[in-house]
């Protein structure tokens, strides 16, 4: 399907056979990103993953990601975390669902619950400590608090998917007809002064350990890749920041969109319900926890998972690519 967006022509890949044409047969061709006002101002002038133009740091970015931040070895490591925050969720979740008001049990909202959990883990995966505290008053350590720093997130992955109408008007853009471009720099300031403050502290306690240093956390990776001489393409503080970014927003707001929809399919299928519980007590039991290498022993809830995925896709537009070059699709 083609539309015109101003001056640009725009292709919908709105079928699995065009979608394999431009994302599989042509691949290469349609591998870049257009150069919009989301990827300049709040990705580091297209230095993350999701808005760099396909080419050598792109490449490279991706090799860094797939062999060293994503390898099994390295995920493996953070295990103690994800039990230990997984634990944490599971007894704030009990203690809240004890709590009364005028006589009554306090809903709980589950979405605010899960938005915490992914992002306590997600932290301390990628910068190695939370960074945020509870609240204001209690600061100590950090420069953010929780709430605000979930709002960041949330609005980061809100103009990200704005129609901005200076990307596709260009002689508009010095106007910022809708507001979104001085939202973006707003977003900017208060994103780099947050990683400012975890590179910072980072590079402290490097030089403090000196030749003894050892990465602890993703962060500290990036951070001994970008003293590497030998890599293609320089890995600047920008460039950290810009990976850094897209690891945290990478999961925040895809894991908890899952479980949340999951549960409301299932809320309305009690017969699924039993059969999950029945899976998990003829597996795991009542007498431990479930683990991570209990997975793969889980077949029924996996399906449960891919079909709520199937019904609810966590992005069901992907982040627009563009073509490098003239191309000859589907005939």
């Amino acid at each position: 399907m083609q539309l015109k967006f101003g001056s640009y022509p725009v292709l919908v890949a709105s079928s699995p056979e065009m979608a394999k044409q431009f994302l599989k047969i042509h691949d290469t061709v349609f591998a870049s990103r257009p150069a919009l006002a989301a990827g300049k101002y709040t990705s580091y002038n297209f230095l993350d993953m999701t808005w760099a133009p396909y080419g050598s740091y792109w490449r490279q970015a991706r090799k860094i990601y797939l062999t060293e931040i994503f390898s099994s070895k390295r995920l493996d490591s953070y295990e103690h975390i994800r039990v230990e925050e997984r634990r944490n969720f599971l007894s704030r979740l009990y203690a809240l669902s004890k709590l009364q008001v005028n006589g009554c049990g306090k809903p709980i909202l589950l979405r605010e619950q899960l938005s915490r959990f992914s992002l306590s883990s997600l932290t301390r995966m990628v910068l190695g400590n939370k960074y945020f505290s509870e609240s204001k008053c209690d600061l100590e350590g950090s420069i953010i608090t929780l709430d605000e720093l979930q709002g960041l997130l949330d609005q980061w992955f809100l103009l990200n998917g704005v129609i901005n109408i200076g990307d596709w008007i260009p002689w508009l853009s010095f106007l910022d007809m809708q507001g979104y471009v001085k939202q973006m720099k707003d977003l900017y300031k208060k994103f780099d002064r947050f990683h400012e403050y975890v590179l910072d502290d980072h590079k402290a306690k490097m030089v403090s350990s000196g030749e003894d240093f050892v990465p602890k956390d993703m962060v500290d990776v990036l951070l001994q890749l970008a003293e590497d001489p030998n890599l293609e393409v320089p890995l600047t503080r920008d460039c950290v920041k810009g990976l850094m970014q897209d690891l945290l927003a990478g999961g925040t707001d895809t894991s908890p969109t899952i479980v949340e929809w999951t549960f409301h399919e299932i809320m309305k299928k009690p017969h699924i319900i039993e059969k999950a519980a029945e899976e998990l007590d003829r597996v795991i039991g009542r007498e431990r926890w479930v683990e991570e290498n209990d997975f793969s022993k889980l077949p029924y809830i996996e399906a449960i998972i891919k079909e709520t995925l199937r019904l609810h896709p966590v992005g069901p537009l992907l982040v627009p690519h563009f073509a490098t070059e003239d191309c000859n699709v589907s005939g």
